[in-house]
């Protein structure tokens, strides 16, 4: 059996979340032991001990919570940090007003960094800002004056968030990265597989078809003509690969796990196409098609009126040199400009003959071809030599056809 490779998940945040658990239990016994130590310190002991019943309860009934992305959901988030900011403007009214003014803990005491550490593995490093932020004004109106104190904790806890919210969507990104090359080179190493079954057999097949229809003659030399541009077609498919189809995360937190979906449909239909994929029709066993192995982008009006405009050309092979008449394609991306070249190895169109048959009234290469170039703002040369062939030259600017005709119009006034 054919072993096939998959991504598996390889999440980068998955410890921050584990770490975050770890850190809210400990700093929630913390809290609660130095209010064991200043128990008698305190001027209301019983709001303090109330408040350490709610932490105590909510710390540990949402362990599950803060296990990752998914389960971490804004609702969840947004009552975490109630609690925190709670717990901080409770604190005059629980505690001595002696050691509040002396820069002394909050209820939550460092506890509340948790709360704000998950906003920033949540949802990055503007979630973090926000979170402490508010943290940030609690404990100035829980204060009463901005102490050196306070503001130092505050701008700690501000750029700490911030940091960690930086590095947590930096290490998203990396991580769809990674996932998205490993699905290539997955992706790339199945074609090759492909490629050499198909090579061995389908290809082999259809290509003794092929020279065993040109000799029987008749009725399978038609075969095998179908056979070869088959092989030709199939060929051009395994050559060209597989587009590997659109990922996206299984989770909300955007890691390793991806699926295959369905590619949506272009949301913009002005934007460019890639003229390889117009042309590869035109491919065959008597058609040869060179292409650049980038896509050649053009707009979408460009692209449709270029590849009419070679199929127009390979018409009048056909009508005029014969329907077994052999034919290239070149296709040459330059940095302002399109080339198509299209020739033949016919005998050729003697001096005068086009002007002829405009004259008669057969307009194919003045309107098919050189009107269809003449209105995309580029040109269209037939070179042809006498028992040589002939040869298109179609060239097609990368800009607008419309601007580039507009261009040429005022270049001419």
């Amino acid at each position: 059996m054919a072993r096939r490779e998959r991504v598996m998940r390889m999440s980068v945040e998955q410890p921050l979340w584990r770490a975050l658990a770890g850190y809210r239990v400990l700093t929630m016994l913390y809290a609660i032991g130095f209010f064991v130590t200043a128990y008698s310190g305190f001027a209301r002991p019983w709001l303090a001990v109330a408040y350490y019943a709610v932490l105590f309860v909510w710390t540990l009934a949402t362990l599950p919570r803060v296990a990752n992305a998914a389960s971490c959901t804004k609702r969840f988030l947004a009552a975490d940090l109630t609690v925190a900011l709670t717990g901080i403007l409770l604190t005059p009214f629980a505690d001595a007003h002696e050691r509040v003014m002396d820069g002394g803990p909050t209820l939550p005491s460092i506890w509340t960094a948790g709360s704000v550490l998950a906003f920033a593995i949540k949802g990055g490093w503007r979630w973090a800002a926000v979170a402490s932020t508010l943290v940030a004004v609690a404990n100035l109106v829980e204060r009463g004056t901005p102490a050196r104190d306070t503001v130092h904790n505050v701008i700690l806890v501000w750029v700490a968030s911030i940091a960690i919210g930086y590095v947590v969507e930096v290490a998203r990104a990396s991580e769809r990265t990674l996932a998205r090359a490993l699905e290539i080179e997955a992706a790339t190493r199945e074609r090759e597989r492909l490629a050499r079954d198909i090579h061995d057999s389908v290809l082999q097949v259809l290509a003794m078809v092929q020279r065993r229809g040109a000799v029987i003659g008749g009725e399978a030399a038609e075969l095998g003509r179908m056979a070869g541009e088959q092989e030709v077609a199939l060929r051009t498919l395994v050559s060209g690969g597989l587009v590997p189809v659109s990922r996206v995360s299984e989770d909300a937190a955007e890691g390793a796990v991806v699926r295959a979906v369905e590619e949506p449909e272009r949301d913009d239909p002005d934007g460019p196409v890639d003229l390889r994929a117009l042309l590869a029709p035109y491919a065959g066993s008597l058609v040869n098609l060179a292409e650049p192995g980038a896509p050649v982008l053009l707009a979408p009006p460009a692209a449709r009126e270029l590849a009419a405009a070679v199929g127009a050309a390979l018409d009048n092979v056909r009508r005029h040199v014969g329907e077994d008449a052999r034919a290239w394609i070149l296709v040459e991306d330059e940095p302002d400009e399109v080339i198509v070249t299209v020739r033949d190895e016919g005998p050729g169109i003697p001096e005068g003959r086009l002007a002829e048959a405009e004259g008669e009234g057969r307009l194919g290469v003045a309107l098919s071809i050189r009107g269809r170039l003449r209105d995309l703002g580029g040109t269209a040369e037939l070179i042809s030599v006498p028992g040589q062939g002939t040869e298109v030259e179609l060239r097609a600017p990368k800009e607008s056809g419309g601007a580039a005709a507009r261009g040429k119009a005022a270049d001419h006034e």
